[in-house]
């Protein structure tokens, strides 16, 4: 059937397809997707889903009647691309023809080559991974969290409050160093203490313990050993792309595109959205950079749908510059932690409003200005901070 064929049934590729639908395509549209689910929201996973049971349908986005006559080929997965040929072959031995190619294959979760057991081993990025781990938090079960980014801090909010024990072990000083920094990061981390969490940190696992099918405890880099019922790895994310391989694209962290989000450098039309993807963001710079945020797939999708719909429509895309503010949110425990910009990038960080260890609102600087703020229990409070950095100068590629 050819037409726009996008593999990634998660919310950049849905944003994509919207957008080529309302540029005036109307032609096909395929979304392959190696979950078995329709495109669903993830952040819930490791929150109040994870804590109240896994509904995946009450989790699905909402899709526009546009996308009413959308193929769907769900529980596949792309193991093969030639573009050359305008094909991408899936696991069952099926190749599928496309006229433009959106790549939104996301990125999945690491997993350390741990010696030891695998079961009682878990990750944390699908509705499945969500459900296996829930059936294990129990009240009393001993949880280690290996890795302190959001994801591992969230998680073990969410186990401490159904009751489990839970200690956390990360190779970083502080948790949350990166988004966060320091200062920032150590308040947090007595947060989490104060609702009973230990951390065991600047270290790391070496090994797992236990029976030939189950761990009963893990042993750290210094040689402290952990009971451990349930192991949660949260140690980052690896991009999907070895399904692009061999085409000579550059794949060195995610997919590089262009402002327009067109993939440099591919024989075909075609572009890449949301976690794959390394695009430039004139708000902060030329450089282009991978940005695990809520708001990129939206707006990455959408410029990459009306890109193929005006490369199919024999017209040239919007390359103008690419701007958009990251955001994320994490709630543990009662905490609304709220951010927006580039936190990571700055090399100076000030407390702007209220008490570190409370409400308050932190600001991130590099020699360029404001790059990022970080919000604890003040949301409302930081639309000037989220203006200001949205009033930056761009500066193209």
């Amino acid at each position: 059937m050819s037409g726009i064929v996008i593999v990634g049934a998660g919310l950049g590729g849905l944003r994509a397809a919207e957008s080529a639908r309302a540029a005036g395509y109307q032609g096909p549209i395929t979304m392959i997707g190696d979950e078995p689910h329709l495109p669903y929201t993830r952040p819930p996973l490791s929150k109040e889903a994870l804590a109240a049971g896994i509904d995946v349908a009450a989790l699905e986005f909402r899709r526009k009647r546009s996308l009413d006559d959308v193929d769907w080929l769900l529980h596949r997965a792309a193991v093969g691309c030639d573009l050359a040929a305008h094909e991408v072959h899936l696991d069952d031995g099926r190749a599928v023809a496309f006229d433009a190619l959106v790549v939104a294959s996301g990125i999945r979760a690491r997993r350390l080559p741990l010696p030891g057991p695998i079961e009682g081993r878990y990750l944390l990025r699908t509705a499945e991974d969500a459900i296996r781990l829930r059936a294990r938090l129990t009240a009393g079960a001993r949880v280690v969290v290996l890795g302190a980014g959001f994801i591992g801090c969230e998680v073990a909010a969410t186990a401490r409050s159904l009751g489990c024990e839970v200690c956390v072990v990360a190779v970083d000083p502080v948790p949350m160093l990166r988004p966060l920094g320091a200062r920032l990061g150590a308040a947090m981390q007595r947060r989490h203490e104060s609702h009973g969490v230990s951390f065991q940190l600047s270290r790391t696992i070496d090994v797992l313990h236990g029976s030939a099918t189950h761990v009963r405890s893990v042993g750290l880099s210094d040689g402290t050993e952990l009971p451990a019922d349930v192991v949660i790895e949260a140690v980052g994310s690896v991009p999907n792309v070895e399904w692009l391989a061999g085409n000579g694209l550059d794949l060195s962290d995610g997919v590089l595109v262009d402002s327009a989000m067109q993939v440099v450098s591919s024989p075909a039309p075609m572009v890449a959205v949301g976690d794959v993807c390394r695009h430039p963001n004139a708000l902060f710079g030329p450089a282009p950079r991978r940005v695990e945020h809520w708001s990129v797939p939206t707006a990455t999708g959408r410029r990459a749908g009306a890109t193929l719909a005006s490369l199919l429509a024999g017209e040239q895309p919007d390359r103008s510059p690419f701007a958009v503010l990251p955001s994320f949110w994490s709630d543990q425990y009662a905490y609304q932690v709220q951010s927006f910009g580039m936190p990571d990038l700055a090399d100076r960080i000030v407390v702007a409003e209220g008490d570190i260890d409370g409400p308050c609102i932190v600001e991130y600087f590099d020699a360029s200005g404001l790059v990022g703020v970080v919000g604890i229990d003040r949301t409302p409070d930081l639309g000037p901070f989220r203006m200001a950095l949205m009033d930056r100068p761009l500066v193209a590629g």
